[in-house]
C-alpha cells in the first residue's frame, strides 16, 4: 500500500493527466450513443412511389409548420388601387366663372391667394376694383399665386415693368424671368409686346373709392382738413373727438378686412344689430340709396380731419347736421347696397383719405 502512495505521490501530474484524459473520452462516448439513438427515433421520411395507371395517388401528411419564436411581427400595408402624385404647383392662370352666392374672399380661399391678387389681374372686369360688385357669370382671371397679370408693351423692359408693378411690395426683374409660367429663356430674356406675362408678388393702383364717395366735412370752407360734398355744410363748432371705440358690440371680421382693395373692415353685425357712433362729432351725411354700392350711408365729422363712415345700414336713425355722442345709437346693421349678407362697413378717413380702422379703434 506504502509503495501505491509513493507511486502516486511520484507520478502524480502523469495520473491526474490521463484521468482528464478519461473523463473526455467517457463524455464523448456518451454524446456519440445518446445523438443515435435520438436519431433512430425519429427516422427521415422515406419518399414514396409515383401510383402507376388505374391506381390512386397515396395521401401524404406533410410535416407541421416550424414556429419560430424569435420571428419580428410585420408591418402592416394597407392595400391601395391608386398611386398618389404629390400636387405641384400650378403655373398657369384659370378662368372662373362667378355664380350666384360667391364672394371674392371665398373665391380667393379656394385657390389659395389673396382676394387682391384676384383683383390687380381682372382691371377693368370687376367694377371700381371692388371685391363686392361680383355678379354671376362674371369671367375672372385666377393667378396661380399672389400677384398680377400684365401685357407687355412696346418698351418695356423688366426693370421697369418691375417698377410700376412695385406698388405694395418691392418686385425683382429677376422674379419675372425666372417664373415657370413665362416661359422666358435665362439666356436671352426677351419678351415679345403684346405678350401677357405673370408677375409674382406685383401690384397696381387700385380705384380710389372717395371719387364715389367723397369726405364730407362739417363746415363749407374744409377747415377740418375734409373735402366738401354737395355745398352747404354744418353749423360752425360741435365737438372734437378722435378716441374711436368699436361701432358695434365686436371687432370680430366678417367677410373683408382693410387692404388696398377694400378700404375699411366688415364688421359682424346680424341684421338689426345697433350701430353707435365710434366718437362724438357731427353728422355730414345719412343717405339712403344704393350710394356706389354702400347703401343707406352715414358719415360723422370728428373734427381735424377724421370722419367715420358707416354702411349697408338697414335703418338710419340721425338727420344730417345732428351733434352726436361717442356711442350714440346712429342706425341699424342691414345689408343695403352692395352687400355679401348683412354687416357693417367701416371706414375711418383722414383729410379726406381711407386709413387703417385697426390701427385707431381701441
Amino acid at each position: 500500500m506504502n509503495k501505491i502512495l509513493q507511486f502516486l505521490k511520484a507520478n502524480r501530474f502523469n495520473v491526474t493527466s490521463w484521468g482528464v484524459t478519461a473523463l473526455v473520452v467517457a463524455a464523448l462516448l456518451g454524446s456519440t450513443f445518446w445523438w443515435t439513438q435520438v436519431g433512430a427515433a425519429s427516422p427521415a421520411t422515406r419518399p414514396i412511389p409515383t401510383a402507376q395507371p388505374g391506381q390512386n395517388q397515396t395521401s401524404v401528411s406533410l410535416p407541421a409548420p416550424v414556429t419560430n419564436s424569435m420571428e419580428f411581427p410585420g408591418i402592416g400595408r394597407a392595400l391601395q388601387l391608386k398611386t398618389n402624385i404629390p400636387e405641384r404647383p400650378r403655373m398657369d392662370p384659370v378662368k372662373y366663372t362667378v355664380s350666384r352666392g360667391d364672394a371674392m374672399y371665398s373665391i380667393a380661399k379656394q385657390f389659395n391667394i389673396k382676394v387682391d391678387s384676384i383683383i390687380y389681374s381682372n382691371k377693368g372686369v370687376i367694377k371700381y376694383d371692388n371685391p363686392q360688385f361680383l355678379t354671376p357669370g362674371l369671367q375672372l382671371l385666377i393667378p396661380p399665386t399672389d400677384g398680377m397679370y400684365y401685357t407687355w408693351k412696346d418698351g418695356d423692359t423688366f426693370e421697369s415693368v418691375a417698377a410700376k408693378s412695385s406698388v405694395i411690395a418691392k418686385v425683382k426683374p429677376e422674379d419675372i424671368i425666372n417664373f415657370p409660367g413665362n416661359n422666358i429663356d435665362l439666356t436671352d430674356p426677351q419678351v415679345k409686346p403684346g405678350t401677357i406675362i405673370f408677375i409674382p408678388g406685383g401690384s397696381r393702383t387700385l380705384f380710389d373709392w372717395s371719387q364715389l364717395m367723397p369726405t364730407i366735412s362739417r363746415v363749407n370752407n374744409g377747415s377740418t382738413g375734409t373735402s366738401d360734398f354737395g355745398g352747404g355744410g354744418c353749423a360752425t363748432g360741435g365737438p372734437v373727438d378722435n378716441v374711436f371705440h368699436s361701432p358695434t358690440n365686436s371687432l370680430a371680421i366678417s367677410g373683408y378686412d382693410y387692404s388696398p382693395s377694400h378700404l375699411g373692415i366688415d364688421l359682424a353685425a346680424t341684421e338689426g344689430t345697433p350701430i353707435y357712433a365710434a366718437a362724438a362729432g357731427i353728422v355730414t351725411m345719412a343717405q339712403g340709396g344704393d350710394n356706389y354700392g354702400y347703401g343707406n350711408v352715414i358719415q360723422i365729422d370728428h373734427g381735424n380731419g377724421f370722419v367715420t363712415l358707416y354702411a349697408h345700414l338697414s335703418q338710419i336713425n340721425v338727420s344730417r347736421c345732428e351733434i352726436v355722442g361717442a356711442g350714440s345709437l346712429i342706425g341699424l346693421a342691414g345689408a343695403t347696397g352692395h352687400a355679401e349678407g348683412a354687416h357693417l362697413h367701416f371706414e375711418i378717413r383722414i383729410g379726406g383719405s381711407n386709413v387703417n380702422p385697426h390701427d385707431y379703434l381701441q
